[in-house]
């Protein structure tokens, strides 16, 4: 083996007999370094972006929310809320209630999505985190405030330096009989937005839980239990207990599992960009073929001799793939380096911006160790791969050669 990696290292920086094979190498050799950095750094990108949401998600998200099983509402009783403080490992908990109204502001209207929080919400998040215009305030001695997603404060097209116009809330009532109302609507002002990079934004309003319970007309009414671990808690532990308090009535998700379907979106994405990459990387293996295949017929005298002097048919096709490998490393380091160049400046002096308005200034970039093993793995099977045709040439090669 050490033998067949001198030769195909001298085949590849010998002499040849034309100057197009060096050219046809060298476009090969190009090729592989500029689809190894981008193979690299559009996995880098999204792992940038999964990190971005996975920390906007961790300030709004709590560590484990529970809600029903069946239905809307959750049975809640005021022992249960006792038991669930005295397991080991919860820190606070907090009681939401979500309801679908119909937004109004100036002659904007909107559906979504009001959620009433009590005063522990900002205890089981860190939802202060995401503010971007005003402050988390939710009520004082005579007005109800309400802190707007910044989807839902762009589509009601809120005036900031209004205080005066109030946003109104309509929620259809279930109650029948002839003189019953068929909706109740209750007004309040925004002090502040939040933005959590998601669909939560475009579609949530977050008020005082007795605003929407008022609203609804249920004194009582919680459809989740949202809960803030301490550092190091069993989560199984925990779970199992809940499960136990509930009587197995309820769903327990973990700050992942509510929006695994967001995160399961993008990492398919992120997949499906990777798949196109290395498609692009093989049609560029094409020029590695051809290249191959070149220097197979540049040095068919010399293959010749090789085969005379008892090189076999399977020691010459190694010699190939072994070339064809040689190569390819070449351009993985090279692509590697030119990714880690562009990484390092992106990460550093934001090479590429966003459009103002954003959260972020530039595209966000997380470089991972198995990133590059795995992009390394990815060039080396293609250049393996792009190297069995031209080493089947090679290999049947006769070992005498007829002279003129």
């Amino acid at each position: 083996m050490n033998l067949s990696v001198d030769i195909a290292r001298r085949y590849l920086f010998g002499k040849k007999s034309t100057n197009a094979i060096n050219l046809i190498t060298g476009v090969s050799v190009l090729g592989l370094t500029i689809g190894t950095a981008a193979l690299l750094l559009i996995l880098s990108v999204f792992n940038g972006f999964e990190d971005l949401i996975s920390k906007l998600f961790n300030s709004y998200n709590p560590d484990l929310k529970v809600v029903p099983m069946q239905g809307i509402y959750l049975d809640l009783d005021s022992s249960q809320l006792d038991q669930i403080y005295h397991i080991k490992g919860v820190q606070s908990v907090s009681q939401t209630l979500e309801e679908v109204v119909l937004f109004e502001y100036d002659g904007s209207q909107e559906a979504g999505f009001l959620k009433g929080v009590d005063t522990n919400f900002v205890k089981v998040t860190n939802i202060d985190s995401t503010i971007i215009r005003g402050e988390f305030a939710l009520k004082d001695s005579r007005l109800n405030y309400a802190v707007v997603g910044s989807g839902m404060f762009n589509k009601l097209s809120i005036n900031p330096s209004d205080a005066l116009t109030p946003v109104s809330a309509y929620a259809a009532l279930k109650s029948k009989g002839p003189l019953a109302k068929e909706y109740n609507t209750i007004d309040f002002y925004p002090s502040g937005v939040f933005t959590i990079g998601s669909e939560e934004d475009a579609k949530y309003i977050l008020v005082d839980i007795e605003v929407v319970r008022t609203l609804i007309e249920k004194s009582n009414a919680t459809n989740a239990l949202e809960i803030k671990t301490m550092a190091g808690a069993d989560e199984a532990f925990i779970r199992k207990s809940l499960m136990n308090i509930f009587q197995n009535k309820v769903t327990i998700k973990n700050r992942y599992q509510q929006d695994e379907a967001f995160l399961k979106i993008m990492n398919i994405e992120k997949w499906i960009s990777y798949l196109i990459a290395c498609l692009t990387i093989g049609l560029i293996s094409f020029n590695l073929i051809g290249a191959l295949w070149m220097i197979v017929l540049d040095k068919k005298r010399d293959i010749s001799v090789l085969k005379s002097m008892g090189f076999t048919n399977k020691s010459v096709r190694n010699l190939i793939v072994v070339l064809g490998i040689l190569i390819g490393v070449i351009g993985l380091i090279l692509g590697l380096t030119l990714a880690l160049v562009l990484y390092f400046f992106q990460k550093h002096y934001n090479l590429v911006s966003v459009p103002p308005g954003f959260l972020i200034d530039a595209y966000p970039i997380s470089l991972r160790s198995t990133d590059i093993l795995l992009v390394s793995i990815t060039v080396i099977t293609l250049a393996y791969l792009a190297s069995i045709i031209p080493a089947k040439r090679a290999s049947k090669i006769s070992a005498f050669v007829r002279h003129e």
